[in-house]
């Protein structure tokens, strides 16, 4: 069985196969974008993480004829209600620009106490099959907004998060510290991944 992963990302591709294959799911084959015909990918216009999902999914399902898995992710400040939100990659203006977004939050942050920057990276996993049938899981890591950037690592809004397994070791790291594998086995995309185990097992049979 193929399944298509909505995306062209190498990381995300690899911890998707991982998971599987730890979850001991034989003759399950994840796919990039790349590995099909080329379509026009759908504009995320949605309100939520999980409508952006959705978009994607529906649309790889669509156009190739596979079970289609997509997500979509970003930080969410408990003191900005909730934001960046969907609006993580260009939070600034210009998407994906990482060091002006990571400098436009530490801004809004720079007077907030430490006791009131509580934060959380999401991850909504959409997976779509051709037959219409959807299923949408959530995952969080929970953590804190530092007041500087710290750490090489990682992408996005990573040096600015110290995830509450860190502080709860006492070392302080921030997910732009941590090694890929020590970041994937405990992210919000992996989190939410790991629902999707049983809807794959009962597709592959």
């Amino acid at each position: 069985m193929q399944i298509l992963l909505a995306s062209n990302n190498a990381k995300k591709l690899r911890e998707l196969q991982t998971i599987l294959d730890s979850a001991g799911i034989d003759g399950v084959e994840v796919l990039p974008l790349s590995a099909v015909d080329a379509y026009e990918e759908p504009v995320e216009d949605g309100r939520t993480f999980a409508d952006n999902a959705l978009i994607k999914a529906r649309a790889g399902a669509k156009h190739a004829g596979l079970v289609t898995v997509a997500d979509d992710s970003g930080i969410a400040v408990d003191e900005l209600n909730g934001m960046p939100g969907v609006l993580s990659a260009r939070w600034s203006g210009a998407h994906g620009n990482d060091e002006a977004n990571n400098e436009l939050l530490l801004g809004q942050m720079a007077h907030v106490p430490d006791e009131r920057r509580a934060a959380a990276f999401v991850s909504v996993c959409a997976l779509v099959t051709p037959e219409g049938e959807e299923h949408v899981v959530e995952g969080r890591w929970p953590g804190r907004l530092l007041r500087a950037s710290q750490g090489e690592g990682g992408f996005g809004y990573d040096p600015l998060f110290v995830p509450t397994e860190e502080d709860e070791a006492g070392t302080g790291r921030s997910a732009g510290e941590l090694s890929p594998e020590e970041k994937n086995a405990i992210s919000h995309r992996g989190r939410a991944l790991s629902q999707l185990v049983p809807v794959i097992k009962d597709l592959a049979g």
